[in-house]
């Protein structure tokens, strides 16, 4: 005898080729924004313009970000995934700000792990990257760090979305899939974030700034040494806090997200009748 059979995960939003091509385009630029240091050869005339670099990459990204979320929207974000959007990016710009500043406790990230998994990594790209966009606006954080935030949390709740046994993985076995995920993410989130402002410290400054005239493995033991001294304790705060939150809390939280998205019924169309009499 067969256990009960899972009903498939509804998505808020369903990625066609429009989209998965756009996310690709706008990840593909993004990969070259945060690892232009090394990617270019020391002498590419990139490097000559290391304090501009960030900024250019800052603005593309704004305008493919904005274009990845339309294309996602045309391809099926409807009002009803919209007011969840809506609901779930605020309460997670709302929590960004309550750990700020200390050793690296943001609950958001817990929230978007748990959102990812629930909507699907299209809603989740589309939910990272509003969210930290409207935290940005709430705390007063917008500068040319932002685009690159904005992106980073996108992958970050996109590939929460994109882990494995969506349907069918439930109980303790899925909190520890996501506590795992959200303790490894944490980390890459601030590596990425740390390749971003790495290349604006001053090298006469630091020896453990980014050098243009530099090898790249020079550059790469230059940046570890970054990571070490200034973020780690802040990455693991982060991690810590996710995993603790998403043991104690991601069974009720996750209940309520899959009864919102079983009640909002996103996948079934609108239809109207003809009122009678």
């Amino acid at each position: 005898m067969t256990g009960p059979r899972r009903d498939r995960q509804a998505r808020a939003v369903r990625l066609g080729p429009r989209s998965v091509a756009a996310l690709l385009l706008v990840s593909a630029v993004g990969v070259a924004g945060f690892g232009w240091p090394f990617l270019a050869p020391p002498d590419a005339s990139l490097n000559a313009h290391a304090q501009d670099a960030p900024w250019l990459f800052a603005g593309l990204l704004v305008l493919l970000v904005a274009v990845v979320a339309a294309t996602i929207s045309e391809s099926g974000l409807g009002p009803k995934a919209v007011a969840m959007l809506g609901v779930l990016a605020a309460a997670g710009a709302a929590l960004r700000p309550i750990g700020a500043g200390t050793a690296g406790l943001e609950p958001m990230f817990f929230l978007m792990v748990l959102s990812g998994r629930v909507l699907g990594p299209g809603f989740g790209f589309v939910l990272g990257s509003v969210t930290m966009f409207a935290s940005a606006l709430l705390t007063g954080g917008v500068g040319p760090w932002m685009p690159f935030q904005m992106l980073s949390m996108g992958w970050f709740t996109m590939g929460a979305g994109l882990l494995p046994f969506p349907d069918r993985l439930r109980g303790r076995p899925e909190l520890l899939l996501l506590a795992a995920y959200g303790f490894l993410a944490a980390f890459a989130y601030g590596t990425v974030m740390n390749l971003a402002g790495w290349t604006f410290m001053n090298t006469l400054a630091s020896n453990i700034a980014f050098d243009p005239d530099a090898s790249v493995p020079d550059n790469l033991a230059r940046f570890l040494a970054f990571c070490l001294a200034t973020s780690l304790g802040w990455d693991g705060g982060r991690a810590a806090v996710t995993v603790v939150l998403t043991l104690a809390l991601g069974t009720p939280v996750l209940k309520a997200l899959r009864r919102a998205t079983r009640r909002a019924a996103f996948e079934t169309p609108v239809t109207f009748e003809k009122a009678t009499g």
